[in-house]
């Protein structure tokens, strides 16, 4: 058989990453410190940048020393982990409650599942063992409401903590838990038919005074620095701006343009570089800055009862969705969620925790939703109730839920089957 050697051309589509696009793919996962940081630097080795310092606020951490060297000590972890030698645990328990502390959130809550910790842990210990040290060990100690699922959880937890009347509990168990209820409003309208106003009234108080980020509460302010403000208006709707009063503003220097652009003082290409290089940097941080508060300010609004302290209960919301509405892509709305926080008058929360997934294609139900319908359903039975039954109940509902799916959250709530209850 003869070889020959044929000639073929062939068209192909290749998406190449050019180096300014993944330096400004960089600069989008960057936290407030660490562009702050990156600005400093780049001001010291480009000639071209200038910065306002009027615009600088004195408290702005930028040394990187300064971070680098911080005690081990201050990390919620090392803390969590610290307070664990006090406690006479088994090894088995000190291994699954190191696993969950490690799992945290900077926020401190926990937003694994705990079928994925069983699975991370080889499958040694079984859920019901590591819900009962989340739930008896983790959540027990200091700060108060660590290592809830949700903020609904972490609020309760840290009235339980206060050792609040019963009445006064058992009422804020309604108002968090009860699925009929979507805001305070429809839950105060409720209970008034049982409860005393002025007592509801001071449950909603002290609900609203309740610390959504108990890991933030323990790290050292040096940390965390928001990126976005979230300013109450009177009407009760708010603002979401960026916070430029801590952030460099820096600007071209026009002499040395000048300079550069003069053909008699015929300017290396070292030093044209260096232009384009500032040009690109300062355009680059604007679009960075402006991607923040469009992702910052889309949350906000889709979230403005919880913000608005109207409910306890986040809105089903996900990458894509802001993605679609914001007409970018989900992997740049991922990487902005990164590290990224707004001052709200619940103290600083991260983007990310104010997400919460749906579990219904055609209805936006979140996980803990899910949960609290599979309660109140075998809390209501009067047969007892299976799987695929419990899916048709709620998919009359418009739920639209496969029965593995409700096996699935069934038992992360920890109720047997049909069978065993």
């Amino acid at each position: 058989m003869a070889i020959k050697l044929v000639r073929e051309f062939k068209q192909n589509q290749q998406l190449s990453i050019t180096p300014q696009l993944k330096k400004s793919i960089d600069l989008l996962q960057l936290s407030r410190i660490e562009i702050i940081n990156k600005i400093n630097n780049e001001i010291e080795e480009n000639p071209f940048l200038t910065k306002d310092y009027d615009n600088e606020s004195s408290s702005t951490f930028d040394d990187m020393d300064l971070l680098n060297n911080l005690s081990n000590e201050l990390t919620l972890q090392n803390h969590l982990k610290s307070q664990l030698d006090d406690l006479k645990l088994t090894i088995s328990e000190k291994k699954i409650a190191q696993f969950i502390i490690q799992s945290l959130e900077e926020n401190g809550l926990l937003k694994m599942d705990l079928d994925e910790i069983e699975e991370l842990m080889g499958f040694t210990y079984s859920i019901k063992e590591i819900k009962s040290v989340l739930n008896h060990i983790i959540q027990n100690i200091e700060p108060a409401g660590i290592g809830a699922r949700d903020f609904k959880e972490t609020i309760f937890i840290q009235l339980k903590r206060k050792e609040i009347p019963s009445e006064e509990l058992e009422i804020a168990d309604k108002i968090l838990f009860d699925p009929q209820f979507s805001n305070f409003k429809d839950a105060k309208d409720e209970l008034e038919v049982h409860y005393s106003e002025s007592t509801i009234e001071n449950v909603l108080k002290k609900i609203k005074q309740c610390d959504l980020s108990p890991g933030l509460e323990f790290e050292s302010t040096i940390i965390i620095q928001p990126d976005l403000e979230v300013i109450p208006q009177n009407n009760e709707n708010f603002n979401v701006q960026f916070k430029s009063e801590s952030f460099p503003k820096i600007s071209l220097d026009q002499d040395l343009e000048e300079l550069v652009k003069d053909k008699k003082n015929k300017a290396s290409k070292e030093l044209k570089e260096k232009m384009g290089e500032a040009k690109w940097l300062i355009r680059a941080i604007n679009k960075r800055n402006e991607t923040v508060q469009n992702v910052g300010t889309l949350i906000c609004l889709k979230q403005a009862d919880f913000l608005s302290e109207k409910s306890a209960e986040l809105k089903p919301l996900s990458n894509l969705e802001l993605a679609k509405e914001l007409k970018i892509s989900p992997s740049t709305v991922s990487r902005i969620l990164r590290s990224k926080y707004i001052q709200t008058p619940k103290g600083a929360l991260s983007m990310k925790s104010l997400l919460a997934s749906s579990v219904s294609k055609t209805r936006k139900v979140t996980p803990i939703q899910l949960m609290e319908e599979i309660q109140k359903i075998i809390e209501g039975e009067q047969k007892k109730l299976s799987d695929q039954k419990i899916s048709d109940l709620l998919n009359k509902r418009g739920f639209n839920l496969a029965r593995r799916t409700i096996s699935k959250y069934r038992k992360k709530i920890n109720l047997p089957s049909s069978r065993n209850r």
